[in-house]
């Protein structure tokens, strides 16, 4: 069991000295969405290579470029975007990479700890789902979590956790019924699924994708599930934006790539980033 205001403490001092408000609205940005953070208005930047212990989502000098994933810049910035005050996180560690889980959640932490209790949480994802097309976003109405409530909780005793309610709302209909107005104003084909998490780092077979297909499963990734669950458990309010980036294996006969991920994402950009502000302004 890890004290996750022990082992961060010094994280989270850093970033509580350096904030400068309290946040309304967390958001994590996925791979290839990273450009989102250039459009907001931008009130302070803080790389996280200068906080103290900070695990890195970018390689240092002494470090192979190999341990970390391209599109994830390694920047929290504090920004407004409209009339709301915003914490944007620029940079995602993944599980897969070899980073502990408890790492791999510490946006949602310090989110919770400056006093913000809403968090959009993005990602690309694979489309399971063959009505949707590369480029299409979805709003997740569900999530898998069977592996990964039995990890948290044996990695933070989330007893704290409050199982019996944490997935009631989660992710949020408030939040949910918000992107799909604002998706309608803005015409934008905003489609509804269930969300699948895999560990990574390889992609699904295509076996393993007609399994999810058949559990239900309309898109695949490799975050944000334990990001969200333990969000939900700390009473935050919690919204999932996926960027279909490509079509999971065996949906498509077309190689994977990481390439073709972050080529497609940043092409869905403006559309995400319309929807996103549009929502935000609206909460």
């Amino acid at each position: 069991m890890v004290n996750l205001n022990l082992k961060y403490q010094d994280i989270l001092a850093y970033i509580i000295k350096e904030s400068p408000f309290t946040p309304d609205i967390a958001i994590v940005l996925g791979s290839g969405l990273g450009t989102f953070a250039e459009s907001s208005d931008k009130i302070k930047s803080i790389r996280t290579s200068q906080i103290p212990s900070y695990p890195s989502s970018q390689p240092k000098a002494d470090e192979p470029p190999a341990q970390t994933i391209e599109g994830h810049s390694g920047y929290i910035h504090f920004s407004k975007i409209g009339n709301k005050q915003v914490i944007i996180f620029q940079g995602r560690l993944h599980f897969y990479e070899g980073y502990d889980l408890s790492d791999c959640i510490l946006p949602v932490l310090i989110s919770k700890k400056l006093g913000c209790n809403f968090i959009i949480l993005t990602n690309a994802a694979g489309g399971i789902n063959k009505n949707f097309t590369p480029g299409d976003l979805m709003l997740s109405e569900s999530f898998n979590s069977i592996n990964i409530k039995k990890e948290l909780t044996n990695l933070i005793g989330i007893s704290s956790f409050n199982a019996k309610n944490s997935f009631l709302n989660c992710p949020s209909e408030k939040f949910n019924s918000i992107f799909k107005k604002s998706a309608a104003s803005l015409g934008i084909n905003l489609h509804s699924g269930n969300y699948w998490y895999g560990k990574g780092p390889s992609y699904e077979t295509p076996a393993e994708v007609e399994m999810l297909k058949r559990f239900g499963a309309d898109a695949i990734g490799m975050s944000t599930v334990h990001e969200a669950v333990l969000a939900s458990s700390l009473n935050m309010e919690v919204a999932i934006i996926s960027c279909i980036t490509n079509m999971a294996a065996g949906i498509s006969k077309q190689k994977l790539s990481h390439d073709e991920v972050t080529l497609t994402a940043n092409k869905a950009s403006e559309k995400f980033s319309s929807l996103l502000k549009t929502a935000i302004s609206i909460l």
